[in-house]
């Protein structure tokens, strides 16, 4: 897939934006770049194309993937859509259409792919016994306890009523903590995989996730600034409909919502 049609995606993308939000300049000495996205808006996935593109990152790292699916799907072309999906495992795993990510791919040559989701045993370790039990065993140069520690009381009880939100009201009052925990154990996760990239020289470096992870206050790059202050992270939010005002992200863009069912309809 050519630069040009990077750039006309691009193009499209910025059409649908408020012109006030429309200008996204990830600043020069940025090691790590956090790109939010809503996972099925593909006019997202575009604009996070035309940003890799435009930075060149040498490593990339990716919430969806597992650093076994990423070692899998080594030497298989990433210009041939079809089979890097299919070598990835992507359609099983049960994300939106690989048609969208692809392109961020091709505009990613050259870098290094790192996976950063979870396994599900550990996040399942994360939401029984919290984030930092979980953390046992993982890696020893990042201090979990500056990223994962209690928190305070009103920013436990303002996360849960958030993942309540989140889950359509529908989840019983005591699921709730365990879901905060395993949201704080997958951003330290990811902010971990950028970290050590960075330890291995491989800056930029580039995060593709969800716009939730994103966020400055308690997200991927509120850890790394409690673990590593020194390290320079940008973090770009992409959000549906018209932004508000102070929201969490050091850049932001906007789209109309992407045509989707009633999310909340499976928890009725």
């Amino acid at each position: 897939m050519s630069r040009a049609y990077l750039q006309v995606a691009a193009a499209f993308v910025m059409m649908s934006l408020p012109p006030a939000w429309a200008d996204v300049v990830v600043p020069s000495d940025a090691q790590i770049i956090i790109l939010g996205e809503v996972h099925d808006n593909p006019l997202h996935h575009a604009e996070q194309a035309r940003i890799v593109a435009d930075l060149r990152p040498k490593a990339v790292v990716w919430e969806m993937l597992s650093p076994q699916q990423i070692s899998q799907s080594q030497g298989v072309d990433r210009g041939n859509a079809a089979a890097l999906g299919a070598a990835l495992g992507w359609e099983a795993a049960g994300w939106p259409d690989f048609a969208m990510y692809h392109p961020i791919f091709v505009a990613s040559e050259g870098a290094v792919h790192l996976g950063g989701s979870v396994p599900r045993d550990l996040l399942m370790r994360a939401m029984t016994l919290g984030a930092l039990s979980a953390w046992e065993g993982q890696a020893d140069w990042f201090d979990p306890s500056l990223a994962l520690g209690p928190l305070a009381p009103e920013d436990q009880s303002a996360r849960e009523d958030e993942q309540a939100e989140a889950h359509c009201g529908a989840l019983p009052p005591h699921l709730l903590p365990g879901m905060v925990e395993a949201q704080r154990f997958r951003d330290a996760v990811m902010a971990s995989v950028a970290l050590k990239a960075v330890q291995d020289g491989l800056t930029p470096v580039v995060v593709i996730t969800g716009t939730g992870h994103a966020r400055t206050d308690v997200g991927i790059p509120a850890m790394i600034r409690l673990a590593r202050p020194e390290v320079k992270v940008w973090s770009l939010g992409q959000l549906e409909g018209e932004p508000g005002a102070d929201l969490p992200y050091d850049g932001i863009t906007a789209t109309a919502p992407t045509p989707r069912e009633d999310p909340c309809a499976a928890f009725q």
